[in-house]
């Protein structure tokens, strides 16, 4: 069948006949509809067969990928990002650093040469250079005399302390070295067990547990001071989220980030108030005035529940327990109106959220619905738009011809909107303006295509914020690189299983990506910490100094 359509005139204009075109037009799309169809009912009946071993104790079939030649092999196959850079400009390589610039040297051997190995006329030209690095592993066993005195009169022993950081056995070396392997290196308990024994250290995998998971409330007010700082640093924030397990059930780690930090936060629901209640910064409180109730309104909340709503509101700011009266008061039923409760929920919470001193003004992220209202500017992700057409997989010859052309054009213009965020100017916004209307009302034939050209062409007001704030960037990619940091926690733990063991995930991804955006070492930054020395500046005030340095005006 294939073949038998690849033989029809691939160019459908080119035909004379009007009604022979539109009779192959129609074809194509009915074989597409078909195809797609066939490929949906296909794996539902496999789901189906899984799941009927599944109940027979035996296994599903494997989800084996496809081999691909000359590209990575695991790499999603509706990736935009890939198009994205083949058209991008090709950077000039830096030169090479030398090696011996950067190394630290701990200690220089001259090696000399046999004389009696020389001819009679070889003459000494100097040394050469060279730099080899190696690393030397060594135990720092510390046995400490610890002074006891003992005072009759007042029937007490006093002794003296051990340094900061000493503490269970074990010292701040092997502390942050736990922490530094497991949290930023990516290896398990039991292979971080492993390593501390290859070189001499006598520790088991649940004290390695307690120093991943215990006595790290000063770590989780840096995250706290990193978040606040970061949020301040910019106008424009970045968010996404991504899915994680919690001790057996579906939870969700939230990426919120800017240039100069990246926090991580994860929660059982990934709604429009779970995300409020991470921005506030502080308790999610819900204010109720006119911009509430037209926000209300245009949520859809009838005019009779808004009138009751206003009657029954005593204050314009109500904690969560004074709203759960409120609308138990309003809605006695707890199984009905629950679009009611959610509309004046949400619609308080978002009013209160933004005159709150966190509120953003410019917020990256894709178009889920929950991200919708948060801020005064809802900037789309171009590459993530790009990844809806990658999804596109026609049948028809024609169709994938048609899509590659409009790929080509998608991403041209993403190039010139790159150009213009360099050298903006009004007489350029309007000239791309009207160039986004008429690649996007592009009617190419290809149903499916079409369809989705439309979607795009609705998104322009979105998808076009950074021709009015061109300081904006095109894509959602930091917010993305933060969820496959925890794609990547998930591969190798699964799960956490306490409350605080998830705690301390997203304290120590906080801190370990924002300290990789400010080049800081994370064991000297482990370390600085754990001994309470505090010789190293917070991340949080390296947010606040370089934020206020960039954003100095020339």
């Amino acid at each position: 069948m294939k073949k038998t359509l690849e033989k029809l005139t691939v160019d459908i204009d080119a035909i004379a006949d009007p009604h022979v075109a539109a009779i192959q037009r129609t074809l194509f799309g009915l074989v597409e509809v078909l195809v797609e169809a066939n490929a949906a009912q296909a794996k539902t009946i496999q789901q189906l067969k899984d799941e009927v071993n599944r109940l027979k104790g035996e296994q599903g079939k494997p989800d084996i990928r496809k081999q691909k030649a000359g590209v990575d092999a695991v790499a999603s196959k509706h990736s935009s990002e890939a198009d994205r850079k083949k058209r991008s400009d090709q950077k000039s390589r830096a030169k090479k650093t030398r090696k011996k610039n950067i190394v630290k040297i701990d200690r220089r051997v001259d090696c000399e040469v046999d004389k009696d190995s020389l001819p009679p006329d070889a003459k000494f030209q100097g040394y050469e250079t060279r730099v080899v690095q190696d690393l030397k592993i060594i135990t720092d066993n510390v046995e400490f005399r610890v002074a006891v005195y003992y005072s009759k009169s007042l029937k007490k022993t006093f002794s003296g302390k051990l340094p900061e950081g000493y503490k269970g056995g074990f010292g701040p070396g092997i502390r942050s070295l736990v922490i530094t392997l497991y949290r930023d290196s990516g290896m398990t308990e039991p292979a971080i067990a492993r390593f501390l024994k290859t070189f001499g250290i006598q520790i088991a995998k649940s004290t390695i547990s307690r120093m991943i998971t215990e006595d790290h409330d000063l770590f989780h007010q840096e995250k706290e001071d990193i978040v606040n700082a970061g949020l301040k640093a910019n106008t424009y924030q970045h968010v996404d989220d991504t899915g994680c397990r919690v001790n057996g059930k579906n939870h969700y780690t939230h990426i919120l980030c800017n240039p100069y930090f990246t926090g991580f936060f994860t929660r059982p629901k990934k709604d429009r108030l779970t995300l409020l209640a991470i921005l506030c910064r502080s308790e999610l409180k819900f204010k109720f005035n006119e911009s509430a109730y037209e926000l209300m309104s245009e949520f859809g909340l009838s005019a009779l529940r808004l009138a009751e709503l206003k009657k029954a509101v005593s204050s314009e700011i109500l904690t969560n327990e004074q709203l759960d009266s409120l609308l138990d008061q309003l809605f006695p039923n707890p199984k009905k109106h629950t679009t009611n409760r959610r509309i004046i929920r949400e619609s308080s919470a978002i009013i209160y959220y933004q005159s709150s001193e966190y509120a953003i003004k410019h917020l990256l992220c894709d178009d889920a619905p929950q991200f919708n209202k948060i801020a005064k500017y809802k900037s789309l992700c171009w590459v993530h738009e790009g990844r809806h057409y990658k999804k596109l997989m026609p049948f028809v010859r024609q169709h994938q011809v048609i899509l590659n052309n409009f790929i080509e054009k998608f991403w041209d213009y993403y190039d010139a909107l790159l150009k213009y965020k360099q050298s903006p100017s009004n007489e350029i916004a309007k000239k791309l303006s009207r160039e986004f209307d008429a690649l996007f009302s592009t009617k190419t034939g290809y149903p499916a295509l079409d369809e989705r050209i439309a979607k795009t062409l609705s998104k322009k007001k979105s998808l076009l914020l950074p021709l009015i704030f061109p300081f904006l960037p095109l894509h959602n990619n930091p917010a993305e690189l933060g969820a496959r940091a925890q794609a990547r926690m998930r591969d190798i733990n699964l799960q956490t299983v306490s409350e605080n063991g998830t705690k301390t995930k997203d304290t120590f991804a906080t801190i370990i990506q924002t300290a990789r955006k400010h080049s800081v070492n994370i064991y000297n930054y482990v370390y600085d910490r754990v001994t309470k020395k505090f010789e190293m500046p917070s991340l949080a005030n390296l947010i606040t100094e370089k934020s206020s340095l960039e954003n100095c005006p020339a």
